[in-house]
């Protein structure tokens, strides 16, 4: 829902593809978002010690096709800014030029040397891509490597264009999603490596009430916090901000410590004073673009609404508080940590769009959904845990599903079998199933197909 942006085109597919023994109107929103190998490495050892080699290959090309290494960009210091597009886009072709701009100067400054840019393609015919790479200083990835241009799309979960993406280029470890904030908001680049701040240095300044009362940011400390990214011109926004409004009362009517904070995403300041004027929390004023572009850059908005939950010292507990809230209506769950395993439900569903899921099809709505979720649970828990020890996103989330509406409409669209239990796993961006069909499910049989998932051993079926 984010202005600006065009829902991703997957690279290469048509527009056609994308022991536990179809009805459209309640699929609602979470139904209308899912319809959006080489020779041996020459790549030196030092390479093939980081990641950047197994991402990119040995080759890169420049514009006029000449082969450049792609080696160098993994040694220490050098930031990698992955730039997923595709010449037909409109969004894209301005934000080449942008980019172009921000590529120019940054290179005539002192850290010349310390940033690439990749171009990621889309493309599915090769002279637009050519024409379209011919206005770029940077490297590109070569037009025939399809298959691993895909699996750059969805190891980045890349859901809409033009996408910019920061990573350190000796280790891997993503320094920004939200580049193109970083060159609006820093066009010198002197800001330069962009590396993670603390909450208190993100949001520090005062925050408003409708009331027109300030408060410093720094009176939070202590509190859990909802970090509340919305617009009035949103409906899902709106109607999540009607629930929420509840929510926050009944938790505070029970003297536990939460405060929100509501970062706009309104066109106008008329329309941001009339949406606030609902809310009893706080807000960053509308005035202070700076802090809330740097929100949304720090915590890498790809969508609205959004719902960030924090602990008390002001770490992330949850990215899906829209999901939680909306499923714990009693406040039970309060701050809401996420569990190894979820419900599909209609709330739930919302979050098959953000990466591969696992789903395991039991055949029955109540008696076998809990031993279900025992049945995953032990490798959900250890992808999870494996996971936030390298202070990474999860690479699956983990559902169970029963015999409802919600499940025979997902069972439609994805065009699954009718029998259970069925082990599948679904990526709703790439339109692509991975399915178990056998009689008995086992916590072993579910580990290996996890593990063959995540080691890129198992061959998709289109969606």
């Amino acid at each position: 829902e984010r202005a600006g942006r065009e829902a991703a085109h997957s690279p290469g597919r048509g527009a056609a593809q994308p022991g536990l023994g179809g009805k459209e109107g309640r699929l609602g929103e979470a139904r209308r978002g899912w319809a959006v190998s080489g020779p041996p490495s020459l790549c030196s050892p030092a390479a093939m010690a980081g990641p950047l080699c197994e991402l990119l290959g040995e080759r890169l090309t420049d514009r006029h096709q000449a082969e450049v290494e792609s080696s160098p960009l993994g040694s220490d210091g050098r930031l990698l800014a992955l730039y997923f597009g595709c010449s037909w886009s409109a969004p894209c072709q301005q934000f080449n030029a942008a980019l172009a701009d921000f590529y120019g100067r940054f290179k005539q400054g002192e850290n010349a040397d310390k940033l690439e840019v990749v171009f990621v393609s889309s493309d599915e015919e090769l002279k637009p891509w050519q024409e379209f790479v011919g206005q770029m200083p940077w490297p590109v990835l070569p037009f025939q490597e399809k298959e691993r241009k895909t699996k750059l799309w969805s190891k980045f979960k890349v859901t809409n264009i033009p996408t910019l993406i920061f990573m350190e280029g000796s280790s891997g470890r993503i320094v920004s999603r939200d580049g193109q904030l970083i060159i609006r908001d820093d066009p010198l680049g002197s800001e330069f490596p962009w590396g993670p701040k603390s909450f208190g240095e993100v949001m520090a300044g005062s925050l408003v009430k409708h009331s027109g009362q300030t408060v410093n940011s720094a009176d939070l400390s202590g509190s859990y916090l909802g970090i509340y990214f919305s617009a009035h011109w949103c409906p899902p926004c709106r109607s999540l901000t009607r629930v929420l409004v509840e929510i926050y009362r009944k938790i505070k009517e029970s003297g536990q410590k939460f405060e929100i904070v509501f970062v706009s995403a309104d066109r106008s300041e008329d329309s941001y004073k009339q949406y606030f004027s609902e809310m009893p929390w706080t807000a960053v004023p509308y005035t202070d673009e700076a802090r809330r572009s740097r929100l949304n850059r720090h915590y890498g908005i790809q969508g609205i609404p959004t719902l960030i939950i924090l602990d008390q010292e002001g770490r992330i507990i949850t990215r899906q508080g829209r999901a939680a809230v909306l499923n714990d209506m009693d406040c039970k769950e309060f701050p809401w940590h996420p569990k190894p395993v979820l419900e599909l439900t209609e709330s739930t569903a919302m979050q098959l769009n953000e990466g591969p899921c696992l789903v395991l099809f039991v055949d029955s709505e109540e008696e076998e959904l809990e031993p279900a979720k025992q049945l995953i649970h032990p490798i959900a828990e250890k992808i999870l845990s494996e996971h936030k020890a390298k202070e990474e996103d999860a690479p699956l989330l983990f559902f169970v599903a029963g015999e409802d509406d919600m499940t025979e409409s997902l069972r439609d669209f994805t065009n699954l079998p009718e029998s259970a239990p069925l082990l599948t796993i679904l990526d709703m961006s790439q339109r692509a199933k991975y399915v178990k069909d056998v009689e008995e499910i086992t916590p072993a049989i579910v580990e290996e197909f996890v593990r063959a998932f995540l080691k890129e051993k198992l061959k998709p079926e289109p969606i």
